[in-house]
């Protein structure tokens, strides 16, 4: 059996100091921040999505198939998030993307794009866009990433710029990233790559407009999940962009196609 090739870390167990609450937990349009990500990213990947979280940290239900695990150790940032999630993936997986839990434009394009563009010779791909380097929106070689991290943290040193200097890194600056098609189309400023680290922040992007989606090629509709669509309740009743999809908090993004399989209204 051919082992999945790719696979994605959703890192959902930091402290949320300035948002005042769970970023995980946050409501998101009838789902939570933390199930639109899993969802997302588990669009393009074919490997597993591991969710990384606090001990002991609650989360809502979230799709069959999602693997959880712990930090190792309480409150040493995303590096110790991203080192349980690649123990977790193991060999399962060549390439991992890693994304936080606060990033609800983050759109499926810029994951695939992203993920192809680390090539044989890179350990990372990172995205650097709106004056900032993005790690985690980033792909990361995993059997070369993952040592060096374990490095990283018996030396205490936690921060993602040190890693960055250890490693081979391919940089997609916005040029790089809207030369895809897909990006340029459906996430033209690079909205992907917005976190949302406090209420004003959380607020701004919730009151954007959801994406766009058509449904039987009529629309666009504005949803940012199945039920915000109005379909998504019968097995199979709805393709999202071809596959089945049931769940009504499926996420959507924008430049999706529905198809209702059972003409459901």
């Amino acid at each position: 059996m051919t082992r999945p090739a790719t696979a994605a870390i959703v890192l959902a167990g930091g402290r949320s100091t300035r948002m005042g609450e769970p970023k995980a937990l946050l409501e998101w349009h009838g789902s939570t921040l933390v199930r639109r990500a899993v969802g997302l990213v588990a669009r393009v990947v074919d490997g597993p999505v591991v969710v990384v979280r606090a001990a002991g940290q609650a989360l809502p239900a979230l799709p069959p198939g999602t693997e959880l695990v712990e930090d190792a150790r309480e409150a040493r940032g995303p590096l110790e998030g991203i080192a349980a999630g690649l123990s977790a993936i193991g060999d399962r997986a060549e390439i991992v993307f890693v994304t936080g839990v606060d990033a609800p434009l983050l759109h499926p394009a810029l994951v695939a794009h992203v993920i192809a563009s680390l090539g044989p010779q890179d350990d990372v791909a990172l995205p650097e866009a709106h004056g900032f380097a993005h790690p985690l929106a980033a792909a990361y070689r995993a059997a070369t990433v993952a040592p060096l991290i374990d490095e990283l943290l018996a030396e205490d040193s936690l921060g993602t710029r040190p890693l960055m200097r250890r490693c081979r890194v391919r940089r997609l600056d916005e040029g790089a990233l809207l030369a895809d098609r897909a990006i340029a189309g459906l996430d033209p400023e690079l909205r992907s790559l917005e976190n949302l680290n406090d209420p004003a922040e959380y607020a701004a992007a919730h009151a954007r407009a959801e994406p766009a989606v058509t449904i039987d090629g009529r629309g666009p509709l504005c949803a940012a999940t199945l039920a915000r669509a109005g379909v998504g309740v019968a097995p199979a009743a709805v393709l999202v962009n071809g596959r089945p999809a049931a769940d009504p908090q499926e996420p959507l993004a924008d430049g999706d196609e529905l198809t209702l399989a059972r003409g459901e209204a």
